[in-house]
């Protein structure tokens, strides 16, 4: 049972269905107990991890504390969605084997790369020679984002060959097609449409992140020197991991033959681990997110290769800290469901899903360990963001294609 009562600035959002074990509740308590924080929302999908929860949002009076980041900063999911695709059926797979084979741009050079998404994000990536047209027209009309600047010294070196990887865990890379849509305007906006077909990327700052974060992650920082070293990192890192999500989709999308401007209908970047800063209860605070996506606007709540994803519309709620859970949240461990697996399953099973959508994995420990029946149901989730009032459904993505590799 959980032994850690949540303190009154603290709150679950919980529903029936929703699972969430004691550990998380316990984690979460005890991060809300801390000095400096003023607020604290465990998401339906919380559970635990290394000392903290994840799935979690947390709001400090007067101090950042990156280990509530982690050294994934940056971690997020970009949706595209595709105007016009030219291939489907068999040829379609083949092509998206091809297409995420291998390095993502064998001509460009990875190092300038790495600097270009440090310094500037995905536009950066435009003015880097040997990218494919499309690609370059692609990043060129990338929005300006509101980071601060990244750190001047640039990153970590050795990182720039990771950029347009998904990496391991619960990261992906996934064609789906749109069902159900339940707000027809807000869907329009963002070029939804039934039986469409979207591009996820869910994944983060690779290496780098862990490398170029190393240093703050036992620290408090309460000065404004230490909070801008760390600011400028950070920014660095989550510009990194947006352009790595930029990559991994044209990756996608050119197996489609959308790899450029004119075939995309719509798209968002979100980030799940990062710290913005916020007003909370008429005061200055800085909002942690660890695995919690944003909730001001369109949104998305991932599912698993089984599992259908959900696309929102945050409802911008400060009671929640402005957030919505990222996916369902792991029902078990990496180790345990890769034993329990095993056991039932053969690899060749596991390339298909139960809902008819196919998986390319060449790492079988992974195809095991991300099992879908390793995540908790994603149906709870949802309807507990909408009782709390979080955000509404949008649409339902449903997989076709998922990799990880």
């Amino acid at each position: 049972m959980s032994t850690h009562p949540l303190p009154a600035h603290a709150r679950i959002l919980d529903g029936a269905g929703v699972i969430i074990e004691d550990a998380a509740r316990d984690q979460l308590a005890r991060v809300a107990r801390t000095p400096g924080c003023c607020a604290a929302v465990g998401l339906p999908d919380l559970h635990p991890g290394r000392g903290i929860p994840v799935g979690a949002a947390f709001a400090f009076r007067d101090r950042i504390v990156p280990a509530l980041v982690g050294g994934d900063a940056g971690c997020g999911v970009r949706l595209v969605a595709v105007a016009k695709a030219r291939f489907q059926g068999d040829a379609l797979l083949r092509r998206v084997e091809e297409a995420t084979a291998g390095p993502v741009l064998p001509d460009a050079d990875a190092e300038a790369l790495a600097s270009a998404a440090w310094h500037q994000g995905p536009r950066g990536l435009a003015d880097v020679p040997g990218l494919p047209a499309g690609l370059a027209d692609l990043a060129a009309a990338e929005p300006a984002d509101a980071l601060p600047p990244s750190d001047p010294a640039g990153p970590p070196a050795g990182f720039g060959a990771q950029l347009g990887t998904a990496g391991g865990g619960n990261h992906f890379l996934e064609l789906a097609r749109v069902d159900g849509i339940t707000d027809r305007v807000a869907a329009r906006a963002l070029g939804l449409t039934t039986g469409g077909l979207v591009v996820l990327a869910h994944s983060g700052s690779r290496g780098l992140g862990p490398a170029a974060t190393a240093r703050f992650a036992a620290d408090e920082l309460t000065t404004p020197a230490g909070m801008a070293a760390y600011l400028a990192v950070l920014a660095g890192a989550c510009r990194f991991a947006q352009a790595n999500r930029l990559l991994l989709a044209w990756r996608l999308l050119e197996a489609l033959g959308a790899g450029r401007a004119s075939r995309i209908a719509g798209q968002l970047d979100l980030t799940h681990n990062t710290v913005v800063p916020i007003e909370h209860e008429g005061a200055p605070a800085w909002l942690h997110r660890k695995g919690a996506a944003p909730a001001d606007g369109p949104t998305v709540v991932l599912g698993s290769r089984g599992a259908p994803s959900h696309v929102m519309v945050g409802t911008g709620q400060a009671e929640t800290l402005w957030s919505v859970a990222h996916g369902a949240g792991r029902r078990l461990g990496r180790a345990d469901a890769e034993a329990r697996f095993q056991a039932r399953h053969t690899r060749a099973s596991l390339r298909r899903t139960a809902l008819g959508s196919q998986v390319l994995c060449d790492d079988a420990r992974l195809l095991f360990a991300e099992h879908p029946d390793a995540y908790k149901p994603i149906e709870p989730v949802v309807a507990a963001l909408e009782a709390a009032g979080a955000a509404r459904r949008l649409a339902r993505l449903t997989p076709l294609i998922t990799v990880k590799r």
